[in-house]
């Protein structure tokens, strides 16, 4: 949103779901009348706007489609933080239903996504195309390229699959956190986030070590240092390395907000003494202290395009768009130190 208030934050101000607000917004059944005024005078006195981009106004001049579809999601982006893909979710299927396209939700859980278990609304009949939010496991995909509906992935990909896909520009935000970092002065930076665990943390990865690369920077294996396990649920331990760099790229802000509480109890300070960066530009970026900067990700134009995709492929069921890249933008906040002029004796060694 232009002016900075999201259906997040309304929904963090009167303690609710985003989904029920953007029900509330949207007119939409499963939300009392109370509580749908509530909502809406809230949403008045903060000062939300939905979207007014001619991208939208095209994709609502659209015509109404009248179908079914299925939104997925693995459980372990299902929690209590997990406000990025429950506003996406919100914002794609709010977006839906001004196309008459009704969505069901299901998340599906780790074991069925170990052991290849389709989700029940694809075995129960009841949609007609599928939208996966949030990486899911190879071996699930390939279960899933098999269905015969349409289907697409949001905020990630798999290049053994033809599917389309709407996914932010993880490989250019992470070489612009890096560069950024560099401008400032630092030449020791490391990176948090845990490689092959996403196709954004691999991409965000790929754009760190090509603005290492590219300015001559030392590399090294102990400053890259994973943030999840093998299920993808991030740790609650955190292992520094005994030699520390100056700064730390995150692949998300999630995962920078652990970082800087971790330092914070080693007695390490923020930008002070390391500077750390995330990306996404979601709450947790805001409410941190320091607060994080970051990479902002345009849900909304991810949302719009995934919609406008989906659309054709129900009006036509072999049409292929590819992948499609959102662009993103840098957003400056406190987490950084500019440190030009400092240490420049040891920088000159390390260029």
């Amino acid at each position: 949103m232009k002016n900075g208030v999201k259906m997040l934050d309304i929904a963090t101000k009167l303690g609710v779901s985003v989904v029920t607000v953007s029900n509330a917004l949207a007119g939409r059944d499963g939300v009392s009348e109370q509580m749908r005024k509530k909502i809406c005078e809230t949403a008045e006195k903060m000062g939300y706007k939905p979207s007014n981009t001619k991208s939208e106004k095209k994709r609502l001049a659209m015509p109404k489609i009248g179908k079914n579809v299925g939104i997925l999601t693995s459980e372990r982006f299902v929690g209590a933080r997990g406000t990025f893909y429950w506003e996406l979710t919100a914002s794609i299927s709010n977006q839906l239903s001004q196309l008459n396209v009704c969505t069901v939700y299901e998340c599906v859980t780790a074991d069925s996504e170990k052991n290849g278990v389709l989700p029940n609304m694809v075995t129960d009949n009841k949609v007609d195309g599928i939208i996966v939010i949030g990486q899911v496991h190879r071996s699930y995909i390939d279960c899933l390229s098999k269905l015969t509906m349409p289907l697409m992935f949001v905020d990630f990909y798999d290049n053994r699959y033809n599917i389309d896909s709407v996914i932010s520009d993880s490989f250019n935000g992470g070489y612009m956190l890096t560069d950024h970092l560099v401008e400032k002065g630092h030449r020791k930076i490391g990176f948090f986030g845990t490689l092959n665990a996403t196709s954004s943390i691999n991409d965000r990865y790929l754009g760190y070590v090509k603005c290492i690369m590219e300015n001559e920077l030392e590399f090294r294996n102990e400053w890259i240092i994973g943030d999840r396990n093998e299920r993808g649920i991030l740790n609650d331990k955190i292992d520094f390395p005994d030699e520390m760099p100056t700064a730390f790229v995150c692949n998300c802000d999630e995962t920078a907000f652990r970082v800087i509480s971790a330092l914070k109890s080693k007695g390490v300070r923020v930008p002070e003494d390391i500077s750390v960066v995330g990306y996404d530009n979601y709450t947790v970026s805001s409410i941190c202290i320091p607060t994080i900067t970051t990479v902002e990700v345009d849900l909304t134009r991810m949302a719009e395009v995934s919609v406008g995709i989906m659309a054709k492929k129900l009006a036509d069921p072999g049409y292929s768009e590819g992948r499609r890249i959102i662009s993103g933008r840098l957003i400056e906040k406190e987490s950084v130190l500019d440190i030009n002029g400092s240490y420049g004796e040891e920088r000159s060694d390390a260029v």
